[in-house]
């Protein structure tokens, strides 16, 4: 149970980082107040209106010169700062990391030392009955 949690919280602490690194553009084409289109890769599909003559493009176009159809873009940029450099913290929050890192890495390290330290010691018995063998039972 523990470990399905543990991968969960990291999985989902991986996609909180990946969604807000993100960098994301939406392309939408309008006509006149509908959104006909959207794309989040490519340059969306127009409704053709573009191509039709000017007297189709709007109810009125001797009021209104201008065409119904309209494309916006929606840009969604992430963040571009996210390289510190060690020169940019605080002194003692250098020392900090250098020390974390130091001792964290002499946790990985072996035993350079070669000596056994039991071998003075006589090896444990042999798996045996123990209370037959020194004839004690409990009544």
């Amino acid at each position: 149970m523990k470990t399905y949690i543990h991968k969960i919280m990291s999985i989902s602490m991986a996609l909180v980082v990946l969604l807000s690194t993100i960098s994301l553009t939406i392309d939408m084409h309008y006509c006149g107040e509908t959104m006909v289109d959207f794309s989040f890769f490519h340059n969306v599909k127009s409704c053709g209106m573009e191509k039709a003559p000017l007297v189709y493009h709007c109810e009125n176009p001797k009021i209104n010169k201008k065409p119904c159809c309209s494309d916006q873009q929606l840009i969604v940029e992430g963040p571009h700062d996210l390289k510190d450099t060690f020169s940019t913290f605080t002194p003692q929050q250098q020392l900090f990391i250098s020390l974390f890192v130091y001792s964290y890495a002499s946790l990985f390290e072996g035993t350079i030392s070669k000596e056994v330290p039991f071998l003075d010691y006589a090896p444990p018995f042999v798996k045996r009955d123990v209370q037959v063998w020194q004839q004690t039972f409990l009544i």
